[in-house]
């Protein structure tokens, strides 16, 4: 089985350096490694021993779907292994990956451990990395066995998952409808789900995701969650991302406008540090924050409340 790599990368050359020294540690080399670039020139890697492409689309605004859409298209193995570009592999990721796929049909989502800042700062070192990294607090754990179902496709999530290049094809892949970030994802699971396609959590397939600041929920690609909103729910006919736009509302981000929703406001310093990722943590979190501003919006409502039966 011929296995092809397929990532997306714009800008963050240290992170894609450090994937493809991953790759070259792998136990099991893969076939290939396809890079679909949006921007205007190609990377300087590291040396490989297995064929790497680079495929240019260019730096208008490219979708993510589509940049996944391309690499996907132009791999040639079986299996296509699917990693973001902050994601460092381990050793025996592709032999995983491998293994449960020649055992199971359908797609499958391997763990991810989290890096905190200054991981690796001294190179590759996975002794180091799964000492220090961490799994994702609202992400399910690996399952007991070699996989184990998934029965929600709103947990589907791209950063780290493996199918064969068939089942990709037979999908349609990702729906470029969708700009900027998210819904696509989620779009996706809904699709292997109305297909009937598997979806499994993976024991082992392990990648180590590299630190970087980023905002969860994320406040900073407002304007896309809500038109992506839209476009799931149009085509689907419910909505997606509810715990991001349920967050956005208790900021005073936005309103229900319809069937739909309104913006407000542009986010402000205030949600921009309520949402940020500090130095200290490895990932941010929507849940903690969603709970911070729903314990928030019951103590004013209570407060309110009692300032009612208090009036005269």
């Amino acid at each position: 089985m011929k296995t092809s790599i397929c990532t997306l990368a714009h800008g963050r050359a240290d992170h894609l350096a450090n994937l493809v020294r991953g790759l070259n540690h792998n136990r099991r080399p893969p076939g290939e490694l396809v890079i679909a670039v949006m921007q205007g020139q190609r990377y300087d890697l590291p040396a490989t021993g297995f064929p790497t492409r680079q495929v240019l689309l260019g730096t208008q605004d490219i979708p993510l779907a589509r940049a996944r859409n391309a690499a996907a298209d132009r791999a040639s193995g079986d299996l296509l292994i699917f990693l973001d570009v902050d994601c460092i592999p381990s050793p025996t990721l592709i032999d995983d990956y491998a293994l449960a796929a020649a055992l199971n049909d359908g797609v499958l989502m391997g763990e991810v451990g989290y890096l905190p800042k200054g991981a690796t700062a001294q190179g590759i070192d996975y002794a180091k990395f799964e000492a220090q990294s961490v799994k994702h607090s609202e992400r399910a754990g690996p399952p007991r066995g070699m996989v184990g179902e998934c029965g929600d496709y709103r947990c589907f999530w791209s950063l780290n998952f493996a199918l064969a290049k068939a089942s990709f094809d037979q999908v349609g892949g990702f729906d470029e409808r969708y700009v900027g970030y998210g819904g696509e994802d989620t779009d996706f699971g809904r699709t292997l789900a109305s297909k009937g396609v598997p979806l499994w959590w993976a024991r082992g397939a392990k990648a180590y995701h590299q630190y970087h600041p980023h905002h969860m929920p994320p406040v900073h690609h407002l304007d896309s969650v809500l038109a992506n909103a839209m476009v799931f729910q149009e085509k689907w006919g419910e909505p997606t991302m509810q715990h991001w736009l349920r967050a956005f509302r208790l900021m005073g981000l936005i309103e229900r406008d319809g069937a739909g929703w309104r913006k407000l406001r542009e986010p402000g310093e205030a949600e921009l540090a309520m949402t940020r990722q500090q130095g200290d943590q490895p990932y941010a979190s929507s849940a903690a924050v969603l709970d911070w501003l729903e314990e928030r919006a019951a103590a004013a409502s209570a407060g309110m409340r009692t300032a009612a039966r208090a009036s005269p």
